[in-house]
């Protein structure tokens, strides 16, 4: 009896420490097991699964437009290496190559040829842009004069810059159209972007005395160009442009003079009143500071084009992006045409109008019309600080 108490005893407890040494040593080799798997898989390399790239991708899409744009690339770029790769194992790190470490990949010719490109493509984009996305707005620079001055040569320099955007034709709303008021001139311009100037050009606004009352109401702001040359020789070109289209007209010394053995100049005549530039000024400085007024040289704007749209573009505070290599002199027009810096193609010139011979007008009316004008050139040269050699 005392036998059987004991036995009882002791199998429970030698059944206990074999359990327990068994949970140890199966512990002991699943730890073992977990420990070398870990090592190997860590050891070897990535193969993401090209279903599981275009799933995660996909899921991407419900993120929001500006995560997808960041990300977009970046998909594409995945799916195109691994369909060149095909079941190659490559590390994760080779498969995301960013753009510019692509672009960087490919051959020196399509370098050559996008740089070649690049100008005029970057501007390209912002005009058309500035068409989808701008908004009409009303000019931030005018060119207001003169006429025969060479405002169609700036119009058309100028508005190659991609930062301006500047209606083609002359809308003359500040001194014919102006009762249709704000809105109907606005309608006229060409949309633009927040960062470009809205620009037009009327030679006449110059002088009409309305003018510049009218353009500060619109804004007391807007920079203001005149392209101006020789009062004498600006006459002769406006002569010679109105006979163009009036062969019957008198001729050139009947309409300057009221009294040529006299030396009486009619002034009321528009060939000659344009030219008195002092006294169109002053009623422009009654509106607007004389730092606000840029005068552009008729004369140099024929030899030296890229300086003087420098200046223009300086004045409208845009970087210089129109240089030398933008202009051809045609020696038979005597006059600088366009042309594409990267092109080799014909250069664009402007109207045949641009470059016309002028009538022959006798030397002494030519003199008589210079000491006429000497003492308005003299004003004006002290007005603007600048003296335009014209005596």
């Amino acid at each position: 009896m005392a036998y059987r108490v004991l036995s009882s005893r002791v199998a429970p407890s030698s059944s206990s420490k074999f359990s327990s040494r068994f949970m140890f040593i199966f512990t002991l080799s699943l730890s073992f097991t977990y420990v070398c798997y870990s090592v190997l898989f860590c050891s070897a390399p990535v193969m993401p699964s090209s279903r599981f790239e275009e799933q995660r991708c996909a899921r991407r899409d419900s993120a929001g437009a500006k995560k997808l744009l960041q990300r977009s690339a970046a998909c594409t770029e995945t799916n195109s290496s691994q369909s060149k790769l095909g079941d190659t194992a490559v590390p994760l790190r080779t498969l995301s190559l960013n753009r510019s470490e692509l672009t960087r990949t490919q051959g020196a010719g399509a370098r050559g040829a996008d740089a070649s490109r690049s100008k005029t493509g970057n501007a390209s984009i912002i005009s058309a842009s500035a068409q989808r996305y701008g908004n009409k707005k009303l000019p931030n620079a005018l060119i207001v004069g003169v006429k025969k001055g060479g405002t169609r040569a700036v119009l058309e320099f100028i508005r190659i810059h991609p930062d301006v955007r500047a209606l083609g034709t002359e809308p003359h709303f500040f001194d014919r159209n102006y009762d249709k008021g704000m809105d109907w001139y606005r309608g006229l311009m060409p949309r633009t972007l927040d960062s470009q100037i809205t620009m037009e050009k009327t030679p006449s606004y110059f002088v009409t005395h309305e003018a510049p009352r009218r353009i500060a109401t619109m804004s007391q702001d807007t920079k203001l160009i005149v392209v101006v040359r020789n009062p004498v020789t600006r006459a002769i070109s406006d002569y010679t442009q109105t006979l163009s289209k009036k062969p019957d007209i008198p001729s050139f010394e009947e309409l300057a003079f009221k009294n040529r053995s006299q030396g009486l100049v009619d002034t009321s005549w528009n060939a000659i009143r344009i030219g008195m530039y002092i006294l169109h000024l002053e009623n422009w400085l009654q509106y607007f500071r004389i730092s606000q007024i840029h005068f552009v040289s008729g004369e140099r704007l024929i030899t030296d084009p890229a300086g003087e749209l420098g200046r223009v573009q300086d004045f409208l505070g845009l970087k210089r992006i129109i240089t030398d290599k933008h202009f051809y002199f045609n020696r038979t027009k005597g006059f600088p045409c366009l042309k594409k810096p990267e092109s080799s193609s014909t250069p664009r010139c402007l109207g045949k109008s641009k470059g016309r011979t002028h009538v022959q007008i006798d030397q002494e009316v030519i003199e008589q019309l210079r000491d006429f004008y000497r003492p308005f050139n003299v004003k004006f040269y002290e007005t603007v600080g600048h003296d335009f050699r014209w005596d």
